[in-house]
């Protein structure tokens, strides 16, 4: 029942309103255009209308007319009649059907139709209404509540069609056997019909469908529309639901039929996919041709329980020496990176990526309202480090529909929980949820939701903690398997306060935050030691790093408080001039260049050397310079030092000794 109508509907089954009584009102508001201008009025009374129903209309329809009068929307009860007529036939048990054929049916033809109706709705009689339709080329359609039953030539014809064309794609079809493969598949066609359930659009506008008719609709179910496009339920409704649509509202207007699919939105999977770039609905878009599937998933899943989870005890290296030193993360974890636009953000999760060759780490990097150039150059930087091998790009770019944006996460997360839960590492990067929060904002208010603070729903938390939560390491019952995410928030200002980011931070697992002013003046990446955080990876870290890194954030957190104090002094004593020189050539060994990440080794004997005060008469701006040459003068004149380090990932005393002693002589040489 229309949810327009159905006040008006209670309010004649209360009364036992007779359809004949409803009938001949209809007839008299038909007979005069004046009636209707009267009673549609607003500017006339409610009390001069209640008398020209009472002069007109029998006592057991004036109350639905007066309401109608009082509402202006007396042009309304037409649909009215029909839809009481259908409601009052449902209690009698009769089926109202409507069928659709090229020619009408013979009497003998109508009664196995009506005894088909009857069966299958389970009814004692069958109203049926026939409705010419020449596009169905030959046969019939039956619609009876909310459910059609398709055995149109049409129908059949577009089965063989799409059959043919799933034997092309899936096999090697070529000039000289594909008469062959269609006698073949006609052959072996056969045709079904079920009941589907159908419903109709009331309206659309925006990438936004409502529907009426399709009552027992699933929250997140994928439909249909006639015109081939897809849709996912976001709202269900007393009398309607409302469906986001995966493609152009082009061609679907007030009307067009809605069929179920009765499952769940998802996304094919598979081993396929490494390497490739799709869309939110696994649709290849890098033009190499159709991906094989192993599986489907879909896009909703239930995040792993307590039970199923295990603590996070194994490193993911980012390759970057001031992360993996200060707030190292582990496989499992959840790390946030954080800042303003344009402050190295995604160098930082494409440098993670590169870091993972060779590391038996799946990875997926999904751009979420992202422009197309900016994902092709990142795309371009996978593929020339040959990182591409064993990373899977799923995009949704700014040029999407806002549906297919808030999806994209979600769908990308199925693919590496394929992964997971065959035992395997996954590396997932979310670039960025702040676009997809808006996205999922615009949604919502094109359903109509209430809109709470900065215009997001209510439930713009759960968006994101039903997505971060998937992100685990599995016990080892379940095979092991992690899938770590390095979710990406962009701020304005700064203001880490503001609401996505705050509740980003809190779901997540630690932070890493990006300063603009740090950027700026050449710091890059441009991690604010005292805002960033690990929560969980320190248990993950190996020993030779947090061993070498030992005092390195508390020695750098003392060089910027001194350098806040001192600026302004002109008197300095020698130990606080000592202090300042090794902390400027700290923050200078923290620079790194994109798409250079370090081994474990070269970490580690940069953090011995700079802890151990190895750089502090070399001059700043050749620090890096310096740095390198040394590393690569240690790691080929001292192989052993990268092989124990890279073997037992332990720094003992004797190996630090090592470090020191190789470092001096590389000094030497340098200054000889």
């Amino acid at each position: 029942m229309s949810s327009s109508f159905s006040k008006y509907i209670d309010a004649l089954l209360a009364s036992q309103t007779s359809v004949s009584s409803l009938e001949d009102a209809l007839r008299i508001v038909k007979s005069s255009s004046e009636l209707v201008d009267t009673l549609d009025n607003p500017n006339i009374t409610p009390a001069e209308k209640e008398k020209v129903v009472d002069d007109l209309f029998a006592p057991s329809v004036k109350k639905v007319i007066f309401d109608l009068s009082k509402d202006c929307r007396i042009d309304a009860l037409e649909d009215i009649v029909t839809e009481y007529i259908h409601v009052l036939d449902k209690q009698s048990n009769v089926a109202d059907a409507v069928i659709y054929c090229v020619t009408p049916p013979d009497e003998k033809q109508l009664e196995g139709i009506k005894e088909f109706i009857c069966k299958e709705e389970n009814a004692s009689k069958a109203n049926v209404e026939i409705v010419e339709d020449k596009e169905l080329i030959g046969g019939f359609i039956v619609r009876v509540s909310g459910r059609e039953y398709d055995f149109s030539l049409k129908s059949k014809l577009d089965k063989i069609k799409s059959q043919v064309m799933k034997t092309a794609r899936e096999s090697n079809v070529d000039s000289g056997n594909v008469i062959a493969v269609l006698k073949q598949d006609i052959k072996d066609f056969e045709y079904r019909t079920d009941g589907e359930q159908i419903g109709t659009v009331v309206r659309v506008g925006d990438s936004i469908a409502t529907i009426h008719g399709l009552d027992h609709a699933m929250y997140g179910e994928i439909v249909v529309f006639e015109n081939g496009v897809k849709g996912m339920v976001q709202d269900i409704k007393k009398n309607q639901i409302g469906v986001i649509l995966f493609g152009s509202d082009v061609g679907i207007h007030q009307g067009t039929r809605v069929k179920r699919t009765n499952k769940k939105a998802g996304i094919p999977v598979g081993e396929a996919f490494i390497g490739r770039i799709v869309n939110s609905l696994g649709e290849p878009i890098d033009g190499k041709g159709d991906i094989k599937a192993e599986d489907y998933r879909p896009v909703e899943q239930s995040a792993p329980s307590i039970v199923d989870r295990k603590s996070v005890d194994t490193p993911m290296a980012t390759g970057i020496l001031s992360i993996d030193s200060m707030f190292p993360i582990g496989r499992g974890q959840r790390e946030l990176i954080i800042g303003d636009r344009q402050t190295g953000k995604t160098a930082i999760a494409v440098d993670t990526i590169l870091n993972q060759k060779g590391k038996g780490v799946i990875c997926i990097y999904n751009a979420i309202g992202q422009k197309a150039s900016s994902v092709a150059k990142l795309v371009n930087t996978l593929e020339k480090a040959g990182a591409m091998e064993y990373t899977i790009v799923v995009c949704a770019t700014a040029s999407d529909p806002a549906s297919l944006q808030y999806i994209s996460p979600y769908s990308a997360t199925a693919l590496a929980e394929h992964f997971m839960y065959q035992g395997r590492d996954c590396l997932i990067v979310y670039d960025d949820l702040s676009k997809h929060a808006v996205a999922y904002r615009a949604l919502s208010l094109l359903l109509e939701r209430s809109p709470g603070r900065e215009a997001y729903p209510g439930d713009v938390f759960y968006l994101h903690s039903r997505l971060l939560e998937r992100s685990s390491k599995l016990s080892d019952e379940l095979g092991g398997g992690s899938i770590t995410a390095l979710p990406i928030i962009e701020t304005q200002d700064g203001d880490v306060s503001a609401y996505i980011p705050t509740n980003v931070i809190s779901i997540t697992d630690g932070q890493i935050f990006l300063e603009s002013d740090l950027f700026f003046s050449g710091m890059r990446p441009a991690v604010n030691v005292g805002l960033s955080v690990s929560r969980v990876g320190g248990a993950a870290q190996t020993k030779a790093m947090k061993k070498a890194a030992g005092s390195l954030r508390i020695d750098l957190a003392q060089y910027r408080e001194m350098e806040v104090f001192t600026q302004f002094a002109s008197d300095l004593d020698e130990e606080t001039k000592a202090n300042l020189v090794y902390g400027k050539g700290l923050m200078e060994l923290l620079k790194q260049p994109r798409n250079h990440p370090l081994s474990l080794t070269d970490m580690v004997v940069t953090l011995v050397a700079a802890t151990n005060r190895k750089f502090v008469d070399v001059p700043v701006d050749e620090i890096k310079k310096y740095q390198t040459d040394m590393l690569e003068y240690i790691n080929s004149t001292y192989p052993q030092i990268s092989a124990a380090i890279e073997k037992d990932k332990v720094l003992d005393d004797d190996i630090k000794e090592q470090i020191i002693s190789a470092v001096d002589n590389y000094k030497k040489v340098n200054n000889g």
